[in-house]
């Protein structure tokens, strides 16, 4: 159960609130004065600060700075009577999640409270490492540490041309795509193209539109007038006037509704907006950057994403590689994230063992960096010796090719390879030379030109296309094949008979 901490000086409005939070499932503390609030920080070790603009001893400001620097990865919802777009803007300058006004609007509050602690706990602490190389030699190394997301940059040719990336359309004001899987580090990225241009000293905002419901949208990205709706109790400013004069981070944006997508076109075309139901418009200099797990020009064929929005949005693309297809990066990353979770829990965990560092190697993390790092958290939590060893991994981890192709304990673990992976058989139909996969093979007793062996081998084929698309995930597969799960694991059966690998 998530802890949330209330602040506010009208004990009404405080009681109020922990009725309402206390019936949708957290856990509420309450504080009427900036003293006690931060001595409730201490002992509550609130998920969540919920904090009034105007308090009796102390302004919203400097509690919010006090806030911050002592719990830096605390995620801190402002609330006041007053809208004011600079107390706005300056609130999220100082590391305030969030703005909302009095009275709330019970949906609204709800929509920012659980966006908050999703993004918490996606990303515990906004710090990156950044290792390039400091010579020629190549062991040699140097580090440095940047503002952009808990994200590290690493010396390999992926990265490096990244980096470059970054470095040549950061000084520009074009709109960027950003490409990659959930979890593989696109709003890191997008931060640091932000601290790289001349909008560094001005908000970076960053929004997941996949959390966005469609009634909300709009306010969220606009904000809306008074009573220009049920439930618009007070004017709201909107994410792109928070963000105006900087980098506004629209993630999975190919989840906006098609209404929200017009309005957006008109920003990006005219750099002018209107909150709902008001009637002036508002001038906007603000850079978009956008990011997305899925083809924006499929979605536009699928008729899910505007075509013309779409080559509004494509001045400038870079595409993030998954992290197993960065097995130079995987263990760079592993120890980044143990030495923060060493530092968290106050252990002193060296490193991993060959046979974890293997076991990293081998699975295909469809969970990219945040996967990697539950795992790393889970696994330092767990481990009582110098070494993280494979018995405080996750079972689906160090059985991943038992799971997925029903291989026995000594055949995934044979499977593990600390250097290379073993030579795919010529015949298997799919290799991959970066990534170890089961191999299946058939040997059947018929006439390899016969009608039945042509069909086995098509519908074997498209079995295994199913599964490398879906990253093995036999539910996502079976969507894949129009067939319920039931059915593929049988057809997995039908050829196991058959393979003694699989």
């Amino acid at each position: 159960m998530s802890k949330i901490l209330v602040i506010d000086d009208d004990v009404d409005m405080c009681l109020l609130l922990k009725r309402f939070l206390t019936k949708n499932g957290y856990e509420v503390t309450l504080a009427h004065n900036g003293k006690k609030a931060l001595d409730e920080l201490e002992n509550a070790e609130p998920n969540l600060v919920l904090c009034d603009f105007r308090l009796e001893d102390i302004d919203g400001k400097e509690l919010l700075i006090k806030i911050k620097e002592r719990y830096p990865r605390t995620p801190v919802i402002i609330v006041t009577g007053y809208s004011d777009i600079k107390v706005a803007v300056d609130v999220m300058k100082l590391g305030a999640y969030d703005y909302v006004t009095k009275p709330l609007f019970p949906d609204e509050i709800l929509l920012s409270i659980k966006s908050a602690l999703q993004k918490s706990s996606a990303k515990q602490e906004n710090v990156a490492t950044v290792i390039m190389p400091e010579d020629d030699s190549k062991n040699s190394t140097k580090s440095k540490t940047i503002t952009s997301g808990q994200y590290i940059f690493s010396d390999s040719p992926e990265f490096k041309n990244i980096l470059k990336q970054i470095d040549l359309v950061s000084p520009t004001n074009y709109s960027i795509l950003i490409y990659g899987e959930s979890g593989s580090g696109k709003e890191a990225i997008a931060q640091e193209i932000h601290k790289r241009s001349k909008r560094k000293d001005m908000p970076f905002v960053a929004i997941d539109c996949g959390a966005l419901s469609k009634e909300l949208a709009g306010s969220e990205l606009f904000g809306h007038e008074k009573g220009s709706f049920t439930g618009a109790l007070n004017q709201k400013i909107g994410n792109f006037e928070i963000a105006n004069g900087g980098t506004i981070f629209l993630d999975e944006v190919a989840n906006l509704s098609y209404d929200v997508q017009v309005a957006l076109l008109r920003v990006v075309q005219e750099r002018k907006m209107r909150r709902i139901g008001g009637n002036k418009d508002i001038d906007l200099d603000v850079r978009i950057i956008i990011a997305s797990n899925e083809r924006l020009l499929d979605a536009a064929k699928k008729g899910k994403f505007r075509e013309d929005l779409y080559h509004r949005f494509n001045e400038f693309s870079i595409e993030v590689p998954p992290l197993r297809d960065r097995k130079y990066d995987m263990m760079i990353f592993a120890k980044h994230f143990l030495k923060l979770t060493n530092d968290e829990l106050s252990k002193n965990i060296k490193g991993f063992s060959p046979e974890v560092e293997a076991i990293f190697k081998t699975y295909v993390w469809p969970g990219n960096l945040r996967e990697l790092k539950n795992v790393v958290k889970r696994a330092t939590l767990l481990c009582d010796t110098e070494y993280i060893m494979p018995t405080v991994l996750p079972f689906e981890i160090t059985n991943f090719s038992k799971l997925q192709f029903g291989e026995t304990s000594e055949e995934a673990t044979s499977n593990i390879q600390v250097k290379q992976p073993d030579p795919v058989p010529a015949t298997a139909t799919y290799t991959s030379p970066v990534i170890p996969e089961p191999v299946f093979t058939k040997q059947l007793e018929i006439n390899e030109h016969s009608l039945k062996g042509a069909s086995i081998d098509a519908e074997y084929e498209m079995i295994v296309e199913a599964l490398r698309k879906a990253n093995y995930n036999k539910s996502k597969a079976a969507k894949i094949l129009n067939v319920d799960r039931k059915t593929l694991y049988n057809k997995m059966k039908q050829y196991k008979q058959f393979n003694s690998d699989l």
